[in-house]
């Protein structure tokens, strides 16, 4: 039954027909949308597993550490064609993000074996890493006994596979000769405007193109809209208000966070270039930011866009596309725009947030694991994410040129290929990895504050964060 069928599919697959060839064909056979999705996973995985054992480790149970998110729905949505593929068994705790790095901490440094594997941004690596609470996946990465020959890790972007990869040296090169590969990447979330069409259009401004021009749209904005504010970025007291839009433009003047000289490191924030920045940054935030800016987190400033409270924001492309759609009183209602800060700059250099897959070290199933790492970031689930559920910015590149995808965000989600296609040749992590990033970059944020409420000038706030660190860093043998 359905022999016929079988072999359109398969056909596919091995990229004998194209996909209207397909669709044409299965709508002469009569096929459901329903029954085409199902051949076509089962055709996926069957020329999956075509060169390479995936039932080596059939009978085997994994648990997972995930924390709630469209991409862990995603491999859940999926994950019975992993366990027809292995015949492994696999199960899962989720918890949301405010609590799920305490899960993953307590879980870690308890040296517990209850999780296999687990998900995790890049910057959390810098401390799992040096500590031994994760694997180096170079080992598998690298071993033809143990990795797929058609999982083509070169075909994951090349930034984000720097960007996951450190020596554990403080300020060594992320993606080094001699980095080792703590994660993963899964998904990711560069930064970029996502703006309220409609607000645009009746103010008569477009997408700002570098940091002046966004203080200047912001503020007129705010003014001639009446009620809405200009822009959202991120201002609570907190290591993410620095990494999203912030460090994005930031890095794009060439300004670092961090000096390394003979393996110590020295504060940067208070050169000329950075105190200019930062005094711009601040004005837009005083002059066409929320009220209660100092409290603003990822969540507000999503919402407030979703509900017409601002015009813009500057953060991460994913944070506007859900906004553009459910029930959000502004849905249909974006547009996205890449922004380079600098007016000299050529293009973007967005930073980077990279939702990763890492193994614990103490997980007892380390062989087994690694099959499922391959299949969750293999070409075919990021292809299943990527065009039936909201695995918004998947990280192989062969993915962004799936026609399928491309017509589905293009239909939906005018401007997006655009910001993202403009952006990715930049994006990466652009902050010097170091154990202290936590600590340093929430005082950052806290001095953020300060200036934004006047309760210190840029340039003497700047110079005084600057020696503070530069104490911490003395007092923890890294400057």
């Amino acid at each position: 039954m359905y022999d016929k069928e079988k072999g359109l599919f398969e056909a596919f697959v091995a990229k004998k027909m194209s996909r209207r060839e397909l669709i044409q064909a299965s709508a002469k056979l009569g096929l459901s949308a329903s029954a085409a999705g199902v051949l076509l996973t089962q055709a996926q995985t069957r020329a999956m597993a075509a060169d390479f054992d995936w039932q080596k480790y059939k009978g085997s149970k994994l648990k997972l550490l995930l924390n709630k998110h469209p991409y862990a729905d995603a491999m859940i949505a999926n994950i019975q064609a992993f366990k027809d593929m292995t015949g492994m068994d696999i199960s899962w705790d989720i918890f949301p993000e405010d609590v799920y790095f305490d899960k993953v901490t307590a879980a870690l440094s308890s040296g517990s074996t209850e999780y296999d594997a687990f998900m995790t941004g890049a910057y959390m690596t810098w401390t799992y890493g040096p500590a031994g609470w994760i694997t180096d996946l170079n080992e598998f990465i690298k071993d033809p006994a143990k990795t797929n020959p058609n999982y083509n890790w070169d075909d994951v972007l090349p930034g984000l596979r720097a960007s996951t990869s450190w020596n554990g040296v403080p300020g060594g090169e992320l993606g080094s000769a001699d980095a080792k590969q703590w994660c993963i990447p899964w998904g990711y979330e560069l930064n970029n405007i996502s703006y309220n069409k409609k607000m645009f259009d009746k103010v008569g401004v477009q997408p700002p193109k570098n940091l002046g021009e966004m203080v200047e749209v912001s503020a007129k904005l705010t003014k001639d809209l009446g009620g809405p504010y200009g822009i959202g970025v991120r201002g609570s007291r907190s290591w993410a208000t620095i990494h999203p839009g912030f460090l994005s433009g930031y890095a794009n003047f060439g300004e670092k966070d961090f000096n390394v000289t003979d393996g110590k490191l020295k504060a940067a924030m208070n050169s000329a270039g950075s105190k200019d920045y930062h005094k711009k940054w601040v004005q837009m935030i005083q002059e066409s930011g929320p009220k209660d800016w100092a409290n603003y987190t990822w969540y507000q400033v999503g919402t407030d866009l979703g509900a017409g409270a601002s015009a813009m924001i500057f953060d991460a492309d994913i944070l506007g596309y859900f906004m553009n759609g459910g029930d959000n009183k502004e849905a249909g209602n974006l547009g996205y725009a890449p922004f380079a800060a600098n007016p000299a700059a050529t293009a973007p250099t967005p930073n980077v947030w990279i939702w990763s897959l890492a193994m614990a070290s103490a997980g007892k199933q380390k062989d087994a694991t690694w099959y499922f790492l391959q299949w969750a970031t293999s070409v075919e689930h990021d292809l299943f994410g990527a065009r039936k559920m909201d695995f918004v910015n998947p990280v192989r590149a062969s993915v962004w040129k799936d026609e399928e995808f491309r017509n589905r965000i293009d239909k939906s989600y005018p401007g997006y290929l655009n910001q993202h296609d403009v952006s990715a040749p930049g994006a990466k992590i652009y902050f010097t990895a170091q154990p202290l990033f936590f600590d340093l970059t929430t005082l950052w944020s806290e001095n953020l504050q300060k200036m934004v409420a006047k309760e210190i000038p840029v340039d003497e706030g700047l110079d005084k964060m600057a020696a503070e660190m530069d104490a911490k860093l003395a007092e923890a043998g890294l400057g």
